[in-house]
């Protein structure tokens, strides 16, 4: 019995690991051959929250997991692309995409898991082509997807004569809320409600759930894979921690709703089960997608009664910056080229506030390590690129109206100043790749060396503020400023590589310290140029 039980536990645990192996793989390849458009889709495609549950439904159809979906929502929000009740849409959408997994499982082409396999793995070794690459990843994780699963059917079928589990179930089909309980527990260890329901199509596959104890372990499922949003909020945004909880009180209510109305819901599904001649891993496959839209259908008329509840719960200041371009009305292009010159440079001031908070949070990360303010900076500078992209068009567009030839060379400082910062945020960007390489390598940075690097991020800090500040006021004596702080820098740049080889020959300092350091030193002397640059146009000291 000891080794049965021992076969038993391995093929499970060998097939769920094979299973969410493949489910991540499918998705990976889907999300590459998808490229860079899945934020873009939530992003742009979120007006109202209608449009957020369609764009929810096919982000979570196209990468295969909904918490994947959520957690890039929560990110947007906490980034502040996203608004709450627009995330709420979207949150909806992801739990209605993520029941196709369940009906690709209840097509058994389990015999064909290995061939499928087979396959996948000649596009990813045999093909150069990244086409073929993404569809090698994703024919592989298809495979074993359905591999993972026969290696878990066969595991749980010894569990049949197991008395403990037969009293399991017994339990589950009287007292519904057990079974809620047990796919919530369950769902929340393996972080996966795929995985989950997988394993639920072959236990009832396997007349070893029956219909009445398998749709509340289905219920909670749903609550159980909120968790990994929830996680994901964690030290993030009020407004990003609203959106996780949303999604767990979205499941909760919809748990509650189906829990009342269960024993008509049971004789829907036993209906469409005879009706369409369904095999039993589409009975729960049928079950869910019903669960999820119906769900969505009750609740999102309710979407603001949502936002409102959650806002109680989670009270706070709500302190996310909107991100997306506020003063870009296209209307003033045509009317009055001149108010629109103004709006595009009080959107070049917003974009360069933003990209004075990124250093900061660039260099808080560098004092503390801690991975929050990495995020942060990186969401900072996926908002520098938007407004970059967004600022340009603009006055690419502007350029075309009629300009006095003092607006025209107003024009070219904004455009000029648009790069100078986008490449601020670019610099940020290395300096955080520069950290994560210091950590992942635990490389470790002398005191000396630490205290001169807060010393120069915070002069270079500085400089870029003032220059921006400059550029709003167009503030000559601020901009002489920056040029004399520009000085200051390029001397520390100087003098930090001259102390730096004396610790290199001292033996103080290693090689990766010092590549880290150099670096660091480095980018920090290019964002003072491109502070200066701003400074230089104000003070019309080159040709803009």
């Amino acid at each position: 019995m000891e080794i049965n039980v021992q076969e038993m536990l391995f093929q499970f645990l060998g097939g769920l690991g094979i299973f969410l192996y493949g489910i991540k793989l499918m998705g990976d390849g889907l999300q590459q051959s998808a490229g860079d458009r899945l934020r873009d889709i939530l992003d742009r495609f979120t007006t109202n929250p209608l449009m957020g549950v369609l764009a929810g439904i096919l982000v979570t159809v196209l990468i295969q997991s909904s918490s994947a979906t959520t957690v890039i929502t929560v990110g947007l929000v906490s980034a502040g692309f996203m608004t709450l009740r627009q995330a709420i849409g979207v949150i909806m959408g992801a739990n209605i995409g993520t029941t196709v997994t369940a009906f690709i499982i209840g097509i058994d082409v389990g015999t064909y898991a290995l061939p499928i396999l087979a396959l996948g793995a000649v596009f990813i070794f045999f093909f150069k082509s990244k086409k073929m690459h993404n569809l090698g990843m994703i024919l592989f994780g298809f495979g074993s997807l359905f591999f993972g699963l026969e290696l878990m059917s066969n595991g749980m079928k010894p569990l049949r004569s197991l008395e403990t589990f037969h009293d399991l179930t017994v339990n589950m089909s009287s007292s519904p809320i057990l079974g809620v309980v047990v796919g919530t527990i369950f769902t929340v260890i393996v972080q996966s409600s795929s995985a989950t329901i997988g394993i639920l199509q072959g236990l009832f596959a396997e007349n070893l759930l029956d219909l009445n104890a398998a749709l509340p372990v289905l219920f909670g499922d749903n609550i159980g894979t909120t968790i990994t949003a929830v996680l994901a909020s964690i030290g993030a945004s009020v407004a990003a921690r609203r959106a996780a909880a949303t999604h767990v009180l979205f499941n909760i209510i919809g748990t509650i709703i189906f829990l009342i109305i269960l024993p008509l819901f049971t004789q829907f599904i036993l209906y469409l089960t005879t009706a369409l001649s369904l095999e039993p891993k589409m009975v729960i496959a049928f079950a869910h997608g019903t669960f999820n839209v119906t769900n969505t259908l009750i609740q999102l008329p309710f979407v603001g009664v949502l936002a409102m509840i959650v806002t109680k719960l989670i009270p706070g200041e709500d302190t996310v910056i909107e991100y997306k371009a506020k003063h870009l009305d296209p209307i003033f292009i045509e009317q009055s080229p001149s108010i629109a010159l103004g709006q595009a440079k009080e959107e070049v001031i917003r974009m360069g506030e933003f990209a004075v908070k990124g250093m900061e949070e660039v260099h808080t990360y560098l004092k503390t390590k801690h991975q929050k303010h990495a995020d942060m900076a990186t969401q900072i500078e996926d908002a520098l690129n938007n407004l970059d992209k967004k600022i340009t068009d603009y006055l690419v567009h502007l350029s075309g109206t009629s300009l006095s030839e003092i607006e025209l060379e107003k024009h070219n400082t904004l455009i000029d100043a648009v790069r100078d910062i986008e490449r601020i945020g670019d610099h940020c960007e290395n300096i955080i790749e520069l950290i994560d390489y210091q950590q992942a390598n635990k490389v470790k940075i002398t005191d000396e060396a630490m205290a001169d690097l807060e010393d120069m991020f915070a002069l270079t800090i500085t400089a870029v503020n003032k220059a921006i500040k400059a550029l709003d006021e167009n503030d000559l004596n601020l901009a002489k400023e920056v040029t004399q702080k520009e000085e200051l820098i390029d001397k520390m740049e100087r003098k930090l590589r001259k102390q730096h080889i004396l610790r290199m020959n001292e033996g103080r300092c290693t090689g990766q310290a010092g590549i880290v350091y150099v670096d660091i030193i480095s980018n920090l002397e290019r964002m003072g140029d491109h502070a200066v640059n701003i400074a230089e146009a104000i003070l019309g000291l080159r040709h803009v």
